[in-house]
């Protein structure tokens, strides 16, 4: 049992307090994890939220939850033990209701709609325990923010977005979907979506390559549709976690994804493959330095062909602290050095005659003959209508539906923490 939610900024603010149960939780609890994690900080030498915090802190007198989101810390206390999995996969609900309904997750959104988040927060938990957190039961109860809302509220004096009628849905077996749906065009969308995560050391060798993927749906069906989506090779998925619409057993005996969508937009599946030994585009980087200069090249390429082109490359790297000033050019593409000492090469795509190179010099502080630290390329990259991981969808049945629905795929990969170092 939850006794109480906050909501702090990358300040250790408190943007939002929430209590749950009738005994009140301190809020000086929040002062004692801010410092528990700033020592924490200073214990890994790097900057808080670039590594993964703890999800389970024991203070003296509470547990702490908690997960980071957009350089916001969703925190939540108990005094009793309770499943830990359960108060994480809370939190979670609750950023992604949050982020849905606000279009975006930051301080500002969240000062600028405290009725709404409120309201969301009183119909998420009841007495400490997860109650409805179906975005789809949420909506009907609770209109997300609008312009004319805002407009009426002012107006009326009254700010509050709560419905008068309790959802439909409340009472059905299948509480993520609204009942007695009706779309004028009957068509449903499945996108793969991709993230390759990699590291590249200085010899030019692959350290770790992985996917990070989800199967999104855009489901616009009316009635009640039975889908089974099913893929050509599911034995190369690890670590999948599915929306709570999937049957499991189907998936367990054959791998096939036997669901009732909700209706809109919404996550799937995830999933994550492992030590893949390939990377679409290489980048070299080489570096000298003597008497106080010191001398940069990278060149960029397409490594193994995916196929489509390879869209919105970009190369950064953060010029070290020891650099007073850089010269660089690049043969294509736009440089720009960024008031934080970043470097942001913009290329977009790989031209076909040529190669793309950045190449200058960069000019050290006075005394420092060489330069010691090695700085590391970050790379980010688009390929449309391609799953790098090889995924592939086989076949979406839909029953249930009297005419014939119109079915679209799609497939996307970018990079994501893609890491080349010098």
């Amino acid at each position: 049992m939850l006794q109480c939610i906050f909501l702090l900024s990358d300040s250790g603010e408190v943007i939002l307090e929430k209590q749950l149960t009738g005994h009140r939780v301190d809020r000086s609890i929040c002062a004692w994890y801010w410092e528990h994690a700033m020592a924490q900080a200073d214990t890994f030498k790097i900057e808080l939220y670039q590594h993964l915090p703890a999800p389970v802190i024991a203070s003296p007198t509470h547990y702490l939850f908690q997960i980071v989101r957009d350089n916001i810390t969703f925190l939540a206390c108990t005094q009793v033990e309770m499943p830990p999995l359960m108060a994480i996969e809370f939190l979670c609900r609750v950023a992604d209701v949050l982020s849905d309904y606000l279009a975006g997750l930051n301080e500002d959104l969240i000062k600028d709609n405290f009725v709404i988040v409120y309201e969301l927060l009183d119909e998420m938990i009841d007495n400490g325990f997860p109650l409805t957190t179906e975005p789809n039961i949420l909506r009907e109860m609770i209109a997300p923010p609008s312009i004319v809302g805002k407009m009426l509220s002012v107006v009326t004096g009254n700010s509050s977005n709560m419905s008068n009628t309790l959802p439909g849905a409340t009472a059905s077996c299948v509480p993520w979907r609204t009942t007695d749906l009706k779309h004028a065009s009957n068509e449903v969308y499945v996108d793969l979506v991709e993230e390759m995560d990699a590291i590249i050391n200085r010899e030019g060798a692959l350290v770790k390559c992985e996917i990070y993927g989800q199967v999104e749906v855009n489901s616009q069906l009316s009635g009640f549709p039975d889908l089974t989506l099913s893929f050509g090779n599911p034995s190369i998925l690890n670590d999948v976690q599915f929306h709570p619409c999937v049957r499991f057993r189907p998936w367990e005996s054959n791998q096939n994804l036997s669901f009732v969508p909700p209706d809109g937009q919404f996550k799937l599946m995830s999933y994550r493959i492992k030590k893949l030994k390939n990377t679409p585009i290489y980048v070299k980087p080489q570096l000298s330095s003597d008497a106080g200069t010191c001398r940069i090249n990278v060149l960029v390429g397409i490594r193994n062909d995916p196929g489509k082109t390879i869209d919105s490359i970009e190369v950064q790297f953060q010029l070290p602290p020891c650099i007073l000033s850089a010269d660089l050019t690049s043969n294509h593409g736009t440089v720009n050095i960024l008031a934080n000492k970043t470097c942001c090469w913009s290329i977009g795509k790989i031209p076909k005659d040529k190669a793309p190179s950045l190449s200058g010099s960069m000019k050290l502080e006075t005394g420092l003959e060489r330069l010691h630290v090695s700085p590391i390329f970050q790379v980010s990259f688009k390929i449309m209508g391609v799953a790098l991981s090889g995924l592939q969808i086989d076949n979406l049945d839909i029953k249930n539906l009297p005419a014939r629905p119109y079915k679209g795929f799609r497939a996307v990969t970018r990079a994501g923490k893609y890491e080349v170092r010098s």
